[in-house]
Order: structure tokens, then sequence, then C-alpha cells
């Protein structure tokens, strides 16, 4: 693979902590106009000079990214829906042969919208709900084609299609979108089995290692029952490219050392809640950062349905011992989840960190995973319930966590992915009334915002009927894909 921006040393490094370009993802998105060793040799020799202009000289040296949609003009005319309509083709981009950090793709893919400008994995899941309301199964198609692709060419599915990902992935929806696309289409596990098998190889990565002196491998955990569970991890313990000067600035008020805090920051990005107090160990001071010690109740309900789809595509396939296999797996994680996150006196679920062995007292909307994926006995439903009523429902829907840090995957925001998984966790256990409430004020809101400034957002205020969200390391974001998808996914139930 070719040099990258970020891979240019002190240029780098100064670009983004001098502040240069306004937003750090800028820079290592942008391409550049000749070598990078011609332009770092130009940059040596030059940077000492009396009169030297670092932004100058990043301007003569690289192309900005370009923002395609940033001449959109939305049509106050038309409703919401039709809104979204029109923007499935201003976020649709077209396969890349090169440029710069962005990894080429073979097939069209959506991309979220605003700084945005490449696909990411989960954001795609809940894009394409709303893809397949438009009937746009060919979309949907090409996203899925395009992940296993990536499985097939980097061994998994990363953050998002940019060389600075590599390292980590993001919440395992894949199994999901095969399921999604195997409801438009026929023999679909099957068809994907080879690359669903190398996306559970990635998260098992390490399973034959670990043992009661080394519990935790990469993304597996062994606790001291034995069971085996998992947590988000990333290659890399280096200040994230495209959140340099964050990075470095928030370790210098860590006693962490920075290395493992940096790792923690990009387990983090990888959860895709980054940040939230839920990986805190003081909810209060996001330099207490310790992601990777924590095992995550909604990651496990994912690699649980992982396993039951393997288990499906093997029986298809004809594998009746493979299918067991996965089917017993399956069962094992159920009972270690129950096992580890579930809190009977709180009635709750938990995230569990497993390096104080203990549960973690957030309250978050993680919690519904459970729902969402049926492992949860009646009885936890109904106390789930009524917790999400009493402290999770607000005017403008499900906030995202109880507790506001001034982090975006925290109170006040609500984010469109949660509030789809409660929903459909919700129904999923006769509990229509509250479902169909906190579906009503989150469409209301998203209305009430479009309507007031042409956009969907990528979260919102729903402490508040007519908030646009906000905290986090860059403004709130219009586009916006899993928003669109989200809502006429409700809007069509």
């Amino acid at each position: 693979m070719a040099r990258q921006i970020h891979e240019t040393g002190l240029l780098f490094e100064q670009v983004q902590l001098q502040h240069i370009l306004d937003d750090g993802k800028t820079f290592p998105d942008c391409l550049p106009k000749r070598s990078l060793e011609e332009i770092e040799q130009d940059y040596n020799q030059q940077k000492e000079a009396a009169n030297f202009d670092l932004k100058k000289f990043v301007l003569q040296n690289f192309t900005l990214p370009a923002t395609p949609a940033s001449g959109y003009k939305s049509d106050p005319t038309k409703s919401t829906a039709q809104h979204i309509q029109s923007l499935w083709n201003e976020l649709t981009r077209q396969p890349d042969q090169s440029g710069g950090s962005l990894i080429p793709l073979p097939h069209p893919y959506i991309v979220p919208g605003g700084r945005f400008r490449e696909i990411y994995y989960w954001d795609s899941y809940f894009t394409m709900l709303g893809l397949n309301v438009s009937g746009r199964t060919d979309l949907i198609r090409n996203i899925v084609d395009n992940f296993a692709y990536l499985i097939d060419t980097i061994g998994y599915i990363p953050n998002g299609n940019r060389t600075y990902y590599l390292g980590r992935s993001q919440p395992p929806f894949f199994s999901l979108m095969v399921k999604l696309l195997a409801g438009l289409k026929k023999n679909v596990p099957g068809k994907y089995l080879p690359q669903l098998e190398k996306e559970y190889a990635f998260w098992m990565r390490g399973i034959s290692e670990v043992n009661e002196s080394t519990p935790a491998l990469h993304r597996v955990v062994r606790l001291p029952d034995g069971s085996m569970l998992n947590r988000y991890w990333d290659e890399h313990d280096t200040p994230r490219p495209e959140s340099y000067q964050e990075d470095v600035e928030l370790a210098r008020h860590s006693i962490q050392k920075p290395e493992a805090l940096y790792r923690h920051l990009r387990a983090a990005a990888e959860s895709g809640w980054d940040f939230s107090s839920r990986w805190f160990k003081d909810e209060n001071l996001f330099s207490t950062i310790h992601t990777t010690e924590i095992i995550p109740v909604d990651l496990n309900c994912l690699l649980f349905h992982l396993e039951k789809t393997l288990a499906e595509a093997h029986q298809e396939s004809g594998n009746q011992a493979q299918a067991v296999h996965y089917i017993q797996l399956s069962n094992t994680r159920k009972a270690a989840i129950r096992k580890f996150c579930w809190n009977a006196s709180q009635e709750f679920f938990f995230d569990y960190d497993f390096a104080s062995q203990q549960q973690k007292q957030s309250y978050t909307l993680a919690a519904t995973f459970p729902l969402f994926f049926e492992l949860a006995t009646p009885e936890q439903a109904l106390a789930i319930e009524k917790i999400l009523r009493d402290k999770f429902l607000k005017a403008g829907g499900l906030t995202t966590t109880i507790f506001n840090s001034g982090q975006q995957w925290d109170a006040p925001n609500g984010w469109a992915p949660l509030q789809w998984i409660a929903y459909k966790g919700l129904l999923n256990y006769g509990f229509d009334e509250l479902a169909n409430e906190a579906k009503t004020r989150w469409l209301k809101i998203n209305d009430h915002v479009y309507s007031e400034t042409g956009k969907m957002t990528e979260k919102y205020n729903v402490y508040s009927r007519t908030g646009e969200g906000g905290g986090g390391e860059y403004p709130n974001q219009d586009g916006f894909g899993w928003t669109n998808g989200v809502y006429l996914a409700m809007q069509g139930l």
C-alpha cells in the first residue's frame, strides 16, 4: 500500500496540532498533488524560514476533499420522506479507482453525509433499512458485496474505507445485512458463508491462546469460569490520524500511559459510541477511558446473532455438524451474557468490567440489544421496559444514556440506530405501547428539525421536542444515512 498522508511524520503532526484545517479529518482525506516524498523534502527545507506559512504550503501541495452534496438544497415543499428519497442519489458514491487514503470498492455505495465521505460499517445496516423501503435492492446488494470484498481482501470490515481506519472494525452488523438481503433474494446466507466465517474468525482471533494468566487477547476475553466473550480493540496504540490533536491533548491530561489511552480511544471508535461515559472509569472524566477492559453487552449480542446466522448458513449448505457447532456456541454465549451482564437487583443489562471483575453502572440503551436479539427472558424484558419508560423516554424519543457528560453518545442525545434497536426489541416482547410512543416521538423530532432546517441530522437532543444534538469532537452532521434509513423504516411500520 502506498505511503499515506498520516505517515508523513512531522508535517502531519504540525498540520494537525496547529489546527491548520478546521477539522482533523480533512488533512488525512486530502489528495497530494505530487509524491509525498517530494512534498516532505520541500517541507523540511522550507519549514525553518521566517516567512514560512504552513497553511499556504498545505493548500499549494494538497487538494482538499470535495463535499459532493454541498451544493444540494432541500425543497421545503417536500415531506421528510420525499426529501429522504431524493437524498439517496446525493449520498451515493461510485466505485473508487484510487484516491489517497480512500480504499477502493468495487460497487456503488452510500455515505452518511457531511464530513463522512466514505462508507461506514454499522451505519450502513440502518441506511439499508431505508433503502429497502425505497425499493433500492440494487444498493443493498452493492453494500453487502462491498463488505464481502473488504472481508476477502483485508480480512475484516474496517471502521470505514480509509487506510487510517485499518486496525479496527465497528459493531459487527454484517450478518444482519446478509439476513436483510436474504429477505429479498433466495439462497443468500450460503452465498456469503465464506465471508461470515472470516468475519467470525476476525472477532475470535486469539481464542486458542487466552488462558488464566493471559485472559484477554485482541478482541477475545476469557472469564474466570471459562466463558468466552468479546471486547472492542484496535491493533494500534497511537493517536487516531483523523482526531490527532484531540487524542494528543487528552493524553496530556491523563494519568494513563499515552499508548494505553490511545488504544482505549481507538477501541471506543470501533464501538461506534465515540465517545460515551459508558467507557469511563469516572463518568465525569474522559481521561479515565478504559474501553479495552470492558465486555460490552451490545457487541456480544451481535456476535450471538453472527453465530446463529453461521449455524443457519451451514444448515442450508448441508453441513449439519458445523450447524450444531455454531448453535452450541450461540447458546453458550447467551448464557454468559445473562450471567455477566444481567444485574438481578437493578434488573437491567450492564457492560462488564473484566479487569475489576464487576459490572459497570452506566444505564445505556445497549441494554436493549438483548431484546432486539431475543436473548432476554420475558421477566428481564419486562424489567427493562419499565426502566426505559421511567428513565430513558424523553420528549423526542429515547436518550442514549441517562448521564450528561458532554460526550455525544450520552444524554441528552438520541441516535437513530439505537431508536431502531430499542423499538424492535420492545415489539419482540409485546411492548407495543412503549415501542410506538418512542417511535412517534422520534419521528416528530426528525420532522421538526427538518421543517426548521431542511436537514436530516446525525443525532438529536431528545430532552427537547425541537433540538439538534450536540457534544463530541465535531459539529452535528447533516445527510444523514442512518437517520434517513430508520425514519423510512419506522414510518413504514
